[in-house]
């Protein structure tokens, strides 16, 4: 199941694909004529993908720091070792995006380049000197070959202040799809799959929107037989995030 979800610079949209496999094929089908940012995990898969500039993920990144850290003994945890010393760089990073979370775009862009930047230098010199002290398999060595390969990609943030430290927006998105297989049979034949592909998009997307998916559904089913969906401004008044939608449709408590 692939997702795909808008940033934070238009209505929010969530849209899983449902394919058989995890080529990088799938992809480069689905954003046909899209150009842009594409923010994405360490999957190589998406490099391949036309007329995009990648962005990679500094939570994957974190993480890896993080799993090193876990892994020593309790009573080195909080001591100088090269894990804490990568795993505080990344904690730097985020500490810094809550500060610039409710500020506009343009001067995102402006402090991340004023205040980011010289984490990030800083953290790519100290990278390369650890990368010859430590063991390549071993998890920190792992932690450090991850930000390196990344590193171009990492950087990328820094472009525009529309873009995201993380990729977190869309992991978020899958936690309902993955609850949910846990919780009832799972489609058992690619259409049925298929089928579950477009129902989350149109329920996590109503959610997004801040509508009641319920009550949304319920106008859809009441308003689709009767209209013409070849008409692109008539299917427009029906999409979650459109000012024409009824009040009944809205979410109480996100009005």
């Amino acid at each position: 199941m692939w997702l795909y979800r808008s940033g934070r610079d238009g209505p929010p949209i969530v849209l899983y694909d449902y394919q058989r496999t995890r080529g990088k094929e799938h992809p480069i089908a689905f954003l046909k004529g899209f150009t842009g940012y594409l923010h994405v995990d360490g999957y190589q898969g998406y490099n391949d993908v036309p007329n995009v500039k990648l962005s990679a993920c500094w939570s994957h990144a974190r993480r890896e720091f993080d799993e090193a850290l876990k892994s020593l003994p309790a009573d080195k945890r909080k001591t100088a070792t090269t894990a804490r010393e990568g795993l505080d760089y990344c904690n730097q990073l985020f500490k810094m995006e809550r500060k610039f979370k409710e500020i506009p775009s343009e001067e995102r862009y402006e402090q991340r380049f004023k205040l980011s930047r010289p984490v990030l230098d800083a953290f790519s010199a100290w990278l390369d000197v650890k990368k010859d002290e430590v063991l390549p398999k071993s998890l920190v060595g792992k932690a450090i070959g991850y930000c390196l390969n990344q590193w171009t990609k990492l950087v990328t943030f820094l472009e525009d202040g529309n873009l995201e430290i993380d990729n977190n927006r869309a992991e978020r998105s899958m936690k309902p799809f993955v609850l949910g297989r846990r919780a009832w049979l799972f489609s058992n034949t690619p259409r049925g799959a298929t089928a579950s592909a477009v129902t989350y998009s149109i329920v996590e997307t109503a959610k997004e929107n801040g509508l009641n998916p319920f009550a949304y559904l319920q106008y859809l089913f009441e308003q689709l037989p009767n209209m013409d969906t070849s008409d692109a401004d008539a299917m427009a008044s029906l999409m979650p995030w459109s000012k024409a939608l009824p009040e009944r449709t809205r979410h109480p408590k996100r009005k």
